[in-house]
């Protein structure tokens, strides 16, 4: 399909300094049993195409669900007389911007194709996590879902570019909440830290069944425990609530596109200016962060970004010092970068836009008991279950569906209402230790908000469990 397409619109492309065409088709399902019902199953399937098209320094754009041969001229057309438009009224002098000609292709790995179990037997599975959560009369609410879809692209591009990709994500996701004596608390498995790129092979390797039995434990922990303590202590992440916080105070500030003031109605712009690259203090010598898109299984991993630029691991925080920002061709060429692999769309009819991709924090050298041990009274958090950043992605305030007492360097009873917050220019140089790579989790989230009109995206990250000095805790819903 995608060749014939692509062969359709050779033969109608207009003339210009530039163009490409980008080709998506993606089909989504979702299976879900909540209280011991199948819901009806929600599937979804969509295709189309983008068509980008430069001339004399404009741009234009436009995207189509029509690909016939006359669907994809009236597309080239309307790119084109948006270009000319443009032309002489952009930031960036569009001509004169390089334009990758990589070639080549990306596939998901997947050992067990999601096809390969019957729908039934998708369905017994969560049948059967279903059942595990509701262990008690006091869980009132329980359910467990799928979330699986089959992502294939197909991009080519006058200057030559000619690439194709197919990607495999599933994401399993448990929730149960328990109710007694006027108060509620929800557990997870992970919220929806789990995602994953791969077949069924995932819920192996993410411990997903059996797992419903401590996912409804840990609800009734949590309504018969006690409040956070509040004060300022050392605070220990687990690695599904670092992912937010490298996500919210690293991924974000560092997307070239906020630095430069581009995007700002819709999220906020960014605390980092230009001026910070390679002498700003962002952390403790501990912290080392970098993108890379090519991580198995990780929920971002790719070979070529949505203009075709080639995927390659690159440190944005060496040893606390921020290196560089997050920028696609288009930023890069604006502000004097080297592109990389960031530029990304949600779908055949978003343009492509600086976005985080597999952004990851490298593991450290201690074991998770170090990181405990050495901490007198302190709190330990699972799992963000409420996030709030102000619009210079700065101060921040976060709370954590699980937490548990450190006390005398060892793990203590459970908590509830765990919350912390901070300010990122300053959080990350509290970073006390950095666990090993036995702590390290590859997780991700599949609700990436960014731009206008909005785009949806797959991020991932990488973390370890990491302890932080002298952190305001507190407690209280």
């Amino acid at each position: 399909m995608f060749e014939e397409i692509a062969s359709r619109f050779r033969e109608v492309a207009p003339r210009a300094d530039f163009w490409s065409l980008r080709v998506v088709q993606e089909e989504d399902e979702d299976l879900r049993v909540r209280q011991g019902v199948v819901y009806p199953m929600r599937s979804r399937a969509d295709a189309g195409a983008m068509v980008t098209v430069a001339v004399d320094g404009g741009l234009g754009y436009s995207a189509t669900p029509d690909l016939t041969r006359e669907g994809l001229r009236r597309a080239g057309a309307d790119a084109l007389a948006w270009a000319r438009r443009t032309a002489g009224a952009t930031l960036v002098d569009w001509a004169a911007v390089s334009r990758s000609p990589a070639q080549g292709e990306y596939a998901s790995l997947v050992r067990q194709p999601w096809e390969a179990t019957s729908l039934a037997g998708r369905i017994d599975l969560l049948r059967a996590e279903s059942e595990r959560l509701h262990g008690d009369a006091r869980i009132v609410d329980w359910s467990a879902a799928f979330s699986y879809s089959r992502v294939e692209s197909h991009l080519e591009t006058s200057a030559g570019a000619r690439v194709r990709q197919r990607f495999h994500y599933l994401l399993p996701t448990l929730a149960a909440t328990a109710y007694e004596r006027g108060e509620s608390q929800t557990r997870t498995f992970g919220g929806h830290a789990w995602a994953r790129q791969g077949g069924l092979e995932v819920l192996d390797e993410v411990g997903f069944v059996g797992a419903g039995t401590r996912v409804g434990e840990e609800a009734l922990e949590l309504i018969a425990a006690p409040d956070c303590p509040s004060g300022t202590m050392d605070l220990v992440l687990a690695p599904d609530q670092m992912i937010l916080q490298i996500h919210e105070s690293i991924g974000h500030p560092l997307e070239l596109d906020r630095i430069l003031g581009d995007e700002r109605n819709y999220a906020g712009r960014s605390f980092v200016t230009p001026e910070m690259f390679g002498t700003y203090r962002y952390g403790s010598e501990l912290l080392n962060v970098a993108v890379d898109p090519a991580v198995p299984g990780e929920h971002a991993s790719f070979g070529f970004d949505d203009d075709g630029e080639p995927s390659r691991r690159e440190e944005v925080i060496r040893r606390g010092i921020l290196l560089r920002p997050l920028g696609g061709r288009t930023s890069a060429a604006r502000a004097g970068w080297t592109p990389l692999a960031t530029a990304r769309a949600s779908s055949w009819n978003r343009p492509p836009i600086d976005r985080m991709a597999n952004l990851n924090l490298e593991p450290g050298d201690s074991a998770f008991d170090d990181l405990v041990g050495g901490i007198d009274a302190g709190v330990y958090m699972e799992t963000n279950c409420s996030w709030s950043i102000d619009d210079a992605r700065n101060k921040f305030q976060f709370g954590c569906e699980l937490g548990r007492r450190i006390e005398h360097g060892r793990i203590g009873g459970v908590v509830k209402n765990s919350n912390y917050r901070g300010i990122s220019a300053t959080f990350w140089r509290s970073l006390a230790g950095v666990g090993s790579r036995d702590t390290l989790r590859v997780l991700g989230t599949p609700y990436c908000g960014k731009g206008e009109p909005n785009q949806v995206i797959r991020v991932g990250h990488a973390a370890p469990a990491c302890r932080f000095a002298a952190v305001d805790v507190f407690g209280g819903a």
